[in-house]
Protein backbone atom coordinates (compact mmCIF):
# COMPACT_ATOMS: atom_id res chain seq x y z
CA UNK A 1 0.00 0.00 0.00
CA UNK A 2 1.52 3.43 -0.82
CA UNK A 3 1.02 5.43 1.62
CA UNK A 4 0.03 9.45 0.21
CA UNK A 5 -0.18 12.90 2.32
CA UNK A 6 -3.85 12.15 1.05
CA UNK A 7 -4.33 9.28 2.80
CA UNK A 8 -2.73 10.66 5.92
CA UNK A 9 -4.96 13.51 5.57
CA UNK A 10 -8.14 11.05 5.71
CA UNK A 11 -7.15 8.96 8.32
CA UNK A 12 -6.72 12.50 10.63
CA UNK A 13 -10.08 13.93 9.29
CA UNK A 14 -11.98 10.51 10.12
CA UNK A 15 -10.29 10.55 13.98
CA UNK A 16 -11.55 14.47 14.07
CA UNK A 17 -14.68 13.54 13.06
CA UNK A 18 -15.32 10.62 15.08
CA UNK A 19 -13.68 12.49 18.30
CA UNK A 20 -16.69 15.18 18.09
CA UNK A 21 -19.00 12.42 17.36
CA UNK A 22 -18.14 10.40 20.58
CA UNK A 23 -16.09 13.08 22.79
CA UNK A 24 -17.84 16.49 22.41
CA UNK A 25 -19.58 16.57 26.00
CA UNK A 26 -15.90 15.86 27.47
CA UNK A 27 -14.51 18.34 24.96
CA UNK A 28 -17.28 21.01 26.71
CA UNK A 29 -16.89 20.29 30.37
CA UNK A 30 -13.42 21.27 29.78
CA UNK A 31 -11.64 17.91 30.55
CA UNK A 32 -7.77 18.10 30.85
CA UNK A 33 -5.75 18.04 27.56
CA UNK A 34 -4.43 14.68 28.22
CA UNK A 35 -7.57 13.26 28.38
CA UNK A 36 -8.91 14.79 25.28
CA UNK A 37 -5.54 13.16 23.79
CA UNK A 38 -6.10 10.15 25.16
CA UNK A 39 -9.54 9.64 23.99
CA UNK A 40 -8.21 11.11 20.29
CA UNK A 41 -5.73 8.45 20.20
CA UNK A 42 -8.24 5.77 20.28
CA UNK A 43 -9.69 7.23 17.64
CA UNK A 44 -6.59 7.76 15.69
CA UNK A 45 -5.86 3.49 15.73
CA UNK A 46 -9.59 3.08 14.82
CA UNK A 47 -9.35 5.41 11.61
CA UNK A 48 -5.54 4.16 10.72
CA UNK A 49 -6.60 0.55 11.06
CA UNK A 50 -9.97 1.48 8.74
CA UNK A 51 -7.39 2.72 6.17
CA UNK A 52 -5.21 0.22 5.98
CA UNK A 53 -2.70 1.64 8.11
CA UNK A 54 -2.72 -1.88 10.71
CA UNK A 55 0.86 -1.65 11.21
CA UNK A 56 1.01 1.94 12.81
CA UNK A 57 0.11 3.01 16.66
CA UNK A 58 -1.28 5.89 18.38
CA UNK A 59 0.41 6.69 21.25
CA UNK A 60 0.08 9.83 23.65
CA UNK A 61 2.78 11.53 24.51
CA UNK A 62 5.33 8.72 23.54
CA UNK A 63 8.79 10.25 23.44
CA UNK A 64 11.18 6.78 23.33
CA UNK A 65 12.45 6.07 19.62
CA UNK A 66 15.07 2.78 18.16
CA UNK A 67 17.06 1.29 21.29
CA UNK A 68 15.01 2.95 23.93
CA UNK A 69 16.30 6.58 23.44
CA UNK A 70 14.71 9.57 24.10
CA UNK A 71 13.31 11.45 21.43
CA UNK A 72 14.64 14.66 20.25
CA UNK A 73 14.56 17.05 17.71
CA UNK A 74 16.39 20.37 16.70
CA UNK A 75 14.84 23.87 17.68
CA UNK A 76 15.51 26.72 14.90
CA UNK A 77 18.52 27.29 16.49
CA UNK A 78 19.49 24.00 15.79
CA UNK A 79 20.08 23.08 19.71
CA UNK A 80 19.04 19.11 20.67
CA UNK A 81 15.94 18.99 22.70
CA UNK A 82 13.79 16.36 24.04
CA UNK A 83 10.12 15.71 22.94
CA UNK A 84 7.09 14.66 24.08
CA UNK A 85 4.63 15.49 21.23
CA UNK A 86 1.08 15.02 22.71
CA UNK A 87 0.06 12.33 19.96
CA UNK A 88 2.07 10.93 17.40
CA UNK A 89 0.71 7.70 14.42
CA UNK A 90 3.89 6.21 13.61
CA UNK A 91 5.30 2.73 13.43
CA UNK A 92 7.87 2.87 16.13
CA UNK A 93 10.53 2.22 14.17
CA UNK A 94 9.67 -0.62 12.30
CA UNK A 95 8.77 1.19 8.86
CA UNK A 96 11.42 2.40 8.30
CA UNK A 97 10.69 3.86 4.61
CA UNK A 98 7.55 5.55 6.50
CA UNK A 99 7.95 5.44 10.55
CA UNK A 100 6.28 8.76 11.05
CA UNK A 101 2.76 9.82 9.58
CA UNK A 102 0.80 12.35 11.84
CA UNK A 103 2.17 14.41 14.73
CA UNK A 104 -1.40 16.61 16.68
CA UNK A 105 -0.69 18.79 19.40
CA UNK A 106 -3.71 19.66 21.49
CA UNK A 107 -4.96 22.87 23.18
CA UNK A 108 -7.21 24.30 24.81
CA UNK A 109 -7.97 28.43 23.66
CA UNK A 110 -6.94 29.90 26.64
CA UNK A 111 -3.49 27.92 26.82
CA UNK A 112 -0.77 30.84 27.61
CA UNK A 113 0.73 31.79 24.09
CA UNK A 114 4.43 30.78 24.81
CA UNK A 115 3.32 26.99 25.32
CA UNK A 116 1.21 27.29 21.53
CA UNK A 117 4.14 28.57 19.78
CA UNK A 118 6.42 25.86 21.59
CA UNK A 119 4.00 22.99 20.05
CA UNK A 120 3.78 24.62 17.04
CA UNK A 121 7.50 25.03 16.47
CA UNK A 122 7.70 21.29 17.19
CA UNK A 123 5.33 20.31 14.44
CA UNK A 124 7.71 22.62 12.04
CA UNK A 125 10.51 20.11 13.30
CA UNK A 126 8.59 17.28 13.45
CA UNK A 127 7.15 17.28 9.64
CA UNK A 128 10.66 18.31 8.21
CA UNK A 129 12.10 16.18 5.86
CA UNK A 130 15.56 16.07 7.34
CA UNK A 131 17.75 17.96 9.11
CA UNK A 132 20.85 17.73 7.37
CA UNK A 133 19.35 16.09 4.57
CA UNK A 134 21.89 13.07 4.95
CA UNK A 135 19.74 9.69 4.82
CA UNK A 136 20.94 6.34 5.65
CA UNK A 137 20.48 4.04 2.25
CA UNK A 138 21.05 0.60 4.28
CA UNK A 139 17.43 0.71 4.86
CA UNK A 140 17.96 0.46 8.92
CA UNK A 141 18.95 3.57 10.11
CA UNK A 142 16.65 5.91 11.09
CA UNK A 143 17.78 9.67 11.62
CA UNK A 144 19.47 10.59 14.81
CA UNK A 145 16.67 13.08 15.27
CA UNK A 146 13.13 12.44 14.84
CA UNK A 147 11.88 14.38 11.65
CA UNK A 148 9.55 13.07 8.51
CA UNK A 149 6.37 13.25 9.59
CA UNK A 150 4.26 13.53 6.65
CA UNK A 151 1.47 15.32 8.80
CA UNK A 152 1.73 17.48 11.75
CA UNK A 153 -1.71 19.56 13.44
CA UNK A 154 -1.82 21.74 15.73
CA UNK A 155 -6.16 21.55 17.14
CA UNK A 156 -6.86 24.42 19.17
CA UNK A 157 -10.12 23.76 20.88
CA UNK A 158 -12.54 26.45 22.70
CA UNK A 159 -15.58 25.10 24.37
CA UNK A 160 -17.16 27.94 24.78
CA UNK A 161 -17.68 29.14 21.35
CA UNK A 162 -17.74 25.65 20.07
CA UNK A 163 -15.35 26.40 17.77
CA UNK A 164 -11.95 23.57 16.82
CA UNK A 165 -9.07 26.08 15.16
CA UNK A 166 -6.99 23.67 13.04
CA UNK A 167 -3.28 24.50 11.42
CA UNK A 168 -1.57 21.88 9.13
CA UNK A 169 2.02 21.34 8.72
CA UNK A 170 4.18 19.54 5.61
CA UNK A 171 7.30 19.84 5.32
CA UNK A 172 8.02 21.94 8.04
CA UNK A 173 5.96 24.93 7.13
CA UNK A 174 2.21 25.71 8.12
CA UNK A 175 0.34 24.76 4.94
CA UNK A 176 -3.25 24.89 5.64
CA UNK A 177 -5.85 26.78 8.30
CA UNK A 178 -9.09 26.28 8.96
CA UNK A 179 -11.98 26.05 11.36
CA UNK A 180 -14.80 23.76 12.39
CA UNK A 181 -17.99 24.07 15.10
CA UNK A 182 -18.71 20.96 17.26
Amino acid sequence: MSITPTLVRRVFDQTLETFFEHEVQEVLEGVNERSNCGRMAICLQHAANAHGLVDYYADTEYNRKQDGKVKTILDGAMRVIAINCDLLLHSRGQIIRQDNLIAIEVKKRDTPPADKYKDRERLRALTKGSYDDIWSADGVALPEHVCGYVLGVFVELDRFKRICQLEYYEGGQKVEQSSRTF
